[in-house]
């Protein structure tokens, strides 16, 4: 079984951990673990300084996933033209339900919190806990948008928010 999960991802490819976003394989190596030599994937996520280390054969079963396709990046920048769905629910369980799709690791879920939480100018501050849901779900999804497209973390954002600002327009 671990055989055609090795196949799927290699050294230098992109790759998506879902409570942790974009990073990068840098190498495959093995280690003892318990008494078991396990073979590690050791993924860098550069902007966070942290190096993570994979066992091959539970990667995909943890979520891990390659990079989206340029559709579905596509995609995921259209339902951010749509209207912001808020449901009437109480901020702390509506919170919960924000935190379970970022760290989900799908692009259209992390999508849907950031349009769900943008504000434009003229509306209502967010408080603090709001902010904070958004910046995260803002910063995986950028990073996405940059590692498909080949741009740089600043373009990619720049993208992400000239789609957002045209919604209001």
């Amino acid at each position: 079984m671990s055989k055609t999960k090795k196949a799927e991802f290699r050294p230098d490819d992109f790759v998506v951990y879902p409570a942790h976003g974009v990073g990068r394989i840098i190498s495959i190596d093995e280690q003892e673990v318990a008494g078991l030599r396990l073979e590690m994937f050791v993924i860098s996520f550069e902007k966070d300084k942290m190096t993570l280390r994979v066992p091959t054969a539970r990667a995909t079963e943890i979520g891990m996933r390659g990079l989206s396709s340029p559709d579905l990046i596509d995609k995921a920048l259209e339902t951010l033209k749509g209207k912001a769905k808020v449901k009437r629910a109480m901020w702390s369980r509506r919170a919960q339900e924000y935190e379970q799709k970022i760290n989900s690791g799908d692009l259209m879920s992390i999508a849907e919190v950031v349009r769900d939480l943008h504000r434009n100018d003229d509306q209502r501050e967010q408080s603090y806990s709001e902010r904070q849901l958004y910046e995260a779900a803002l910063d995986r999804l950028t990073r996405e948008v940059a590692a498909v497209g080949g741009l740089d973390e600043g373009a990619a954002l720049k993208r992400v928010g000239e789609v957002l600002t045209s919604r209001a327009a």
